[in-house]
């Protein structure tokens, strides 16, 4: 875990001045308002991200949450575990469909099934800034290549596709799986609220990260170079490990 370190955020903020000789942060030219995520899908080699769709995919995810029988996936997430389809049913409908949070299936392309969720929330626009959240992976796609896929894939419609400036993550500061999977992906530790806010009846402090897109311009090829089909042998084993690619490019 590395912190974004003061030197480089000092260099960021006093390389420009005002008429006054005050420091003020580097200019932004013709900045618009980006474009709201879309609702389509994002295909990728190991995996596809589309759009939540009850009907189409609340069976299939439910069946392999199930495989999680502690009920583990669910601990830092502030609803789950369902007991039932019809109750994964009923939260889905209530709770997917909006525009903010946008939440999207992770589904596996060769078997078809969705095994996981992930959300767009916090959207901003008028800054270009986005959260990443509400990460739900079953049992059968924890770890898996698809896994990383879709948060690659998450990642290059946010920069490339949409202009964005900022992609966030933020999790419980208690969740160790969260944090270290953030580090993997390259996001920068940037600190901790504290009693940021209370969830199943609980307090929770919140460890905040973040990719730039200044950060996205080294860490996309990183991505690239572990999906490249060469990284991996006969057996699917990776050959070099995502989180040293990253670190390389200079995320955490």
């Amino acid at each position: 875990m590395r912190p974004v370190r003061i030197s480089d955020a000092l260099e960021l903020m006093t390389e420009h001045r005002n008429q006054l000789g005050q420091p003020i942060g580097f200019p932004v030219p013709g900045w618009t308002p980006r474009p709201r995520p879309l609702r389509g899908p994002i295909e990728g080699r190991f995996c596809r991200v589309e759009p939540i769709d009850p009907g189409r995919h609340a069976a299939a995810l439910h069946a392999a949450n199930l495989e999680d029988a502690d009920g583990r996936m669910w601990t830092y997430l502030p609803y789950g575990p369902f007991a039932t389809l019809e109750d994964y049913r009923r939260w889905m409908e209530t709770t997917c469909l909006r525009d903010d949070p946008l939440f999207h299936a992770v589904v596996d392309a060769k078997s078809g099934r969705a095994l996981g969720i992930a959300s767009y929330l916090r959207i901003e626009p008028a800054i270009g800034v986005i959260e990443v959240g509400h990460i739900a992976y079953s049992p059968p796609l924890q770890g898996a290549t698809a896994a990383t896929e879709a948060m690659y894939l998450m990642m290059r419609r946010v920069f490339d596709e949409l202009g964005y400036r900022r992609y966030e993550w933020k999790c419980d500061a208690l969740n160790a799986p969260s944090r270290r999977a953030a580090e993997r992906l390259g996001f920068r530790f940037e600190g901790i609220f504290r009693q940021a806010t209370i969830y199943k009846g609980r307090n929770r402090d919140t460890a905040w990260y973040a990719i730039t897109d200044r950060d996205w311009t080294g860490l996309k090829p990183a991505f690239e170079r572990w999906l490249d089909p060469a990284n991996f042998d006969g057996e699917g084993k990776q050959r070099q490990r995502l989180s040293e690619m990253t670190k390389e490019a200079g995320g955490s």
